[in-house]
């Protein structure tokens, strides 16, 4: 008879080899559960009532109320990515930093910072700005590899950058505030913004051939007419951006909520469709394309939820979750230690996983770890974030570059292009962005400051004041009337006191 201890890694191991069989992975995940559940009963290691508890368990996981964002959020990004406001922006951009050495490059991380910030999704944002900039860049003599590699990765900064799906889901499986998450992934986003445009910098120093300027004779817009149209995106979406977030507690420097993440994805959803009104865009077909892809990757995420709690149940019941914690906690290096051993592992899986995958499947394993180890929750969701966005720049598998193999087939096709673009030029162009995406987690690790810096800080108890609080209210105790008022609260815990009043 099998022993229990040994039975956690042959059940991860058989994890590992179904993802890779490339089958469903929200059916894998249930089925592999499932089989295993019925084994464990067999063996005799937990009742059959466990297994009978599973129906009502992922019914309590998705009567979530902060899941209710996803759809709303995903409705959002696909309104914006087909109301033209990305044509509109790029070409302004395009045009303004045209002339500079690299401006088109600079003009796609800005737009691609910008869409991210507003939309929320990879496949539209890469196919949206290659349609527009990958002919452009090409007429003017950028170099194949650069272009297609800052097209891809200016499409993943939408992963990091809030209102970003990914962080609803890791604050949900961390069970952190989703304001908190945003907050904290503000640091590496803008990081990652400077590092792509040093890169750019850069290269339009060392290889000037590579990152043309535009000829001043190009720009078909000057003065006040090309700020007006570069404002006219950048205002609207500044706008919304601050509303979502802000109303949810998302941006730095605001501490209150007045929205739940649900109710903000509401707002959100709503600016949207105002937005693509302005843009002249709003119509049926519009409306019912993002109904669609909304429905679509709303449906993905439940069921990847269901099999993944499935899975991770009988895997807790196991007592896989013991095995995991023995394993990593015991690593040299202590939180570093961990921290580089989980990054190289979630690196490792992004190659193969998509990072819902990856959030639903792993993060329930490792974050219990990482919480015991004193490490922030926060700056560990994003850091795996950061991490996670690899997952779409990965040669050969990574869907950007999938995205990007697609829409330049398609322009070359239609005659936008003068050349195909070989899928040499696709990966290889890919390598030095992924670098610059790893550089960046490794900035999160040793630099914790730059996640937890717009985080707000608790104010230290005074215990001195504490101290004389309470002997004051010992002095009074056979006076019931003389409650501790709102003054005192706020004295004893450092808060203002209309905050403890409340």
């Amino acid at each position: 008879m099998m022993a229990m201890e040994s039975f956690p890694p042959l059940m991860f191991a058989a994890l590992i080899v179904v993802l890779l069989i490339g089958f469903p992975v929200a059916f894998s995940l249930a089925a592999l559960g499932l089989a295993c559940g019925f084994f464990a009963v067999g063996q005799g290691w937990f009742p059959p009532q466990f297994m009978a508890a599973l129906p009502q368990n992922v019914f309590g996981i998705l009567s979530n109320d902060l899941l209710l964002a996803i759809p709303f959020f995903t409705l959002m990004g696909a309104l914006l990515e087909k109301c033209g406001l990305a044509e509109d922006m790029l070409d302004s951009m395009g045009q303004l930093f045209g002339p500079v050495r690299g401006g088109l490059g600079y003009s796609v991380i800005i737009v691609g910072f910008i869409l991210g910030a507003i939309t929320g999704t990879v496949a539209g944002q890469v196919i949206a700005m290659a349609m527009i900039a990958l002919p452009v860049m090409m007429r003017y003599g950028y170099s194949m590899r650069y272009a297609t590699g800052v097209l891809a990765a200016s499409g993943t900064i939408t992963q990091l950058v809030p209102p970003s799906l990914i962080l609803v889901v890791l604050a949900d499986q961390l069970g952190r505030p989703v304001g908190d998450m945003y907050k904290g992934a503000w640091g590496p986003s803008i990081l990652q913004v400077l590092l792509f445009a040093a890169y750019t910098f850069l290269l339009g120093r060392l290889r000037p051939e590579q990152v043309p300027g535009v000829p001043r004779e190009a720009r078909t817009l000057q003065g006040w007419a090309l700020w007006r149209k570069c404002l006219r995106g950048i205002i609207p979406s500044a706008l919304l951006i601050v509303a979502v977030l802000g109303s949810m507690g998302g941006l730095p420097g605001i501490d209150t909520a007045i929205c739940t993440p649900t109710e903000a994805g509401a707002m959100g959803a709503m600016g949207a469709f105002l937005l693509a009104a302005l843009h002249g865009r709003l119509n049926w077909p519009l409306v019912r394309d993002t109904m669609w892809n909304t429905m679509r990757i709303t449906a993905m995420v439940v069921f990847i939820l269901i099999g993944s709690r499935t899975f991770s149940l009988v895997f807790q019941g196991v007592e896989g979750g013991k095995w995991i914690e023995e394993m990593l906690s015991h690593l040299p290096g202590g939180q570093i230690g961990f921290l580089i051993a989980v990054n190289l592992f979630i690196f490792f899986l992004a190659f193969f996983l998509d990072f819902f995958e990856i959030a639903f499947i792993i993060l329930p394993l490792l974050g219990p770890v990482a919480d015991k180890l004193g490490i922030d929750l926060v700056w560990f969701g994003v850091m795996l974030c950061v991490n996670m966005q690899t997952s779409f720049m990965h040669p050969p598998f990574g869907f950007a570059l999938f995205y990007l193999r697609g829409i330049s087939d398609t322009l070359f096709k239609n005659g936008s292009l003068p050349r195909p673009v070989a899928s040499s030029d696709i990966y290889l162009g890919a390598l030095p962005w992924v670098a610059m995406q790893l550089i960046l987690v490794a900035v999160v690790i040793f630099c914790p400051v730059t996640v937890t810096a717009f985080l707000s800080k608790e104010k230290p108890v005074n215990m001195q004041q504490a101290t004389d609080l309470l002997q004051q209210m010992d002095a009074g105790q056979n006076q019931p009337e003389a409650e501790p008022t709102a003054d005192d609260t706020a004295r004893l815990f450092g808060t203002p006191a209309s905050a403890a009043s409340r």
